[in-house]
């Protein structure tokens, strides 16, 4: 690993959240929960839309298949990093290897740019169930649904690969510290011992540009969503805000860090830390609740699976 990228440097060590003892086991026990919350809620959404039938109906077929990919990244979202920085709460010592630090990134862009990608697909079934519902079951035909998570997952792959190869190519020969609970792109890339400033340039900019555009694409369909209810009925955008506030705080938690950390990239700020949180792992707890266990059809299948399970174990 080291020649191949020129570096002598084996491993990284993380500064975390806080340098406070009381800070940390607080930390410990409030993340340790949060995390167990991440993971029992979208496993729950895992194991209804695998298991009941009743969702594997062609008007269920987008619902289902986008809450499964949502719920799937979202664990590994929370996971690339949380897990580690628990364990690391308890430890005098933050250390992750160098291949353990490329993967960080690798899986924090995966994740990350899929999930953009697959809110942006949400946002536009919204617009088409609620603005055209006559054309719905046409325009998200099972085709279009496919077509909707493989574009996720290979933008996310693309853009994921792009900023680990120029990564793991740089030369690190002594700086080691991250100022972080996990391997954040911008830090790692000023501790190589080069001038990285134009390269690093790109790199975000790649980050940017996606966080940018899907904000502003989801944005844009529930605009259009609120635009034409009121067209249609007075008190009608009421109704629709409710509908979609949720949606909307969620995005906004998702996507407004992301894109304030990649706007200044090589300025950190004290609020940085807590912006990163934000969406590595808040936002994979509120998903479940806003975007899946809101929806009727959803709370209905998870009651049937309860009383089946509660039926057998009796």
């Amino acid at each position: 690993m080291e020649k191949a990228n020129h570096s002598v440097v084996s491993e990284f060590i993380l500064l975390g959240l806080s340098h406070s003892q009381n800070l940390q086991i607080l930390f410990f026990l409030g993340f340790s929960v949060v995390y167990v919350g991440i993971i029992l809620g979208n496993s729950l959404i895992l194991v209804t839309v695998t298991f009941d039938s009743c969702l594997h109906t062609p008007m269920y077929f987008l619902l289902i298949n986008l809450s499964w990919n949502l719920s799937f990244l979202d664990m590994w979202l929370s996971s690339f990093a949380t897990p580690k920085m628990i364990r690391d709460f308890l430890s005098d010592r933050k250390i992750i290897s160098f291949g353990g630090c490329m993967f960080q990134i690798f899986l924090l862009h995966f994740t990350g740019g899929a999930e953009m990608v697959l809110l942006v697909s949400m946002a536009y079934d919204r617009y088409v169930a609620i603005c055209k519902p006559l054309h719905y079951m046409t325009m998200m035909s099972r085709q279009t649904c496919i077509k909707l998570v493989l574009i996720s997952w290979v933008i996310g792959f693309l853009h994921s690969i792009s900023q680990v190869a120029f990564t793991v190519n740089l030369p690190f020969c002594g700086p080691n510290e991250v100022d972080s609970f996990f391997c954040d792109l911008p830090l790692v890339i000023k501790l190589a011992c080069m001038d990285t400033y134009v390269l690093g340039i790109l790199m975000i900019s790649d980050s940017g540009l996606i966080s940018v555009s899907c904000f502003l694409l989801v944005m844009i369909s529930y605009t259009a969503i609120l635009l034409s209810v009121r067209q249609r009925a007075a008190g009608g955008v009421t109704k629709a805000l409710s509908t979609c506030s949720a949606h909307i705080m969620v995005v906004t938690l998702f996507f407004g860090p992301c894109i304030f950390i990649y706007l200044w990239p090589f300025s950190r700020f004290s609020v940085d830390k807590l912006l990163s949180v934000f969406y590595t792992i808040f936002t994979p707890l509120l998903n479940p609740l806003i975007y899946t266990l809101r929806n009727e059809e959803m709370k209905t299948a998870m009651k049937k699976l309860w009383n089946q399970s509660l039926w057998l174990s009796s």
